[in-house]
């Protein structure tokens, strides 16, 4: 079986400004006001997911509980229940990180759900614990929809690996 050209390409180191910058990013995301949108994927978590997986030895459990508790903070939240989930999501990717890669992006996509939903499920269960209301269904579309932006998430976070540091035509890689 002959490797195609994309998995011939060896990426370069990412930049930690960039990680740093991606996920800034997200959480401007998920504290922009669009409305009462059910449906709208964690943003932090989907880029938490992301890093914990291609990078386990730079972004980990502790950066994912400092962006819960940012997030709790920016949500006015139950303190801890974003950094909770966060922490777990960090723990499950670390643990799948070697597995997931190994697949193509769309069925890593598939070992990413049950990730996104279970961390939507550790929030769901802290905000019932202390008597908060059930919300609808749709509220669970979040994860299935943070699945689906998997693959071009995925190239656009290695977009900047990608380049070259120079060019030449005459080597192969």
């Amino acid at each position: 079986m002959q490797p195609t050209q994309s998995s011939r390409r060896i990426l370069l180191p990412v930049k930690p400004w960039f990680m740093f910058a991606s996920l800034i990013a997200a959480l401007f995301l998920n504290v922009v006001p669009l409305g009462r949108f059910a449906a709208m994927p964690d943003w932090v978590a989907l880029v938490l997911l992301f890093w914990c997986i291609h990078q386990p030895l730079k972004v980990g459990m502790g950066a994912a509980f400092t962006l819960g508790l940012l997030m709790d903070v920016a949500n006015a939240s139950i303190m801890g229940q974003h950094a909770l989930a966060y922490v777990m999501l960090a723990f499950g990717s670390g643990v799948l990180s070697r597995r997931i890669l190994w697949f193509p992006l769309l069925q890593q996509a598939l070992h990413v759900l049950p990730i996104l939903v279970g961390s939507q499920v550790i929030m769901l269960l802290i905000r019932l614990a202390v008597g908060g209301d059930f919300p609808d269904l749709a509220w669970f579309l979040g994860g299935f929809i943070g699945a689906a932006l998997w693959y071009p998430l995925t190239y656009l976070l290695l977009l900047p690996q990608y380049q070259p540091v120079e060019r030449d035509d005459n080597r192969p890689i």
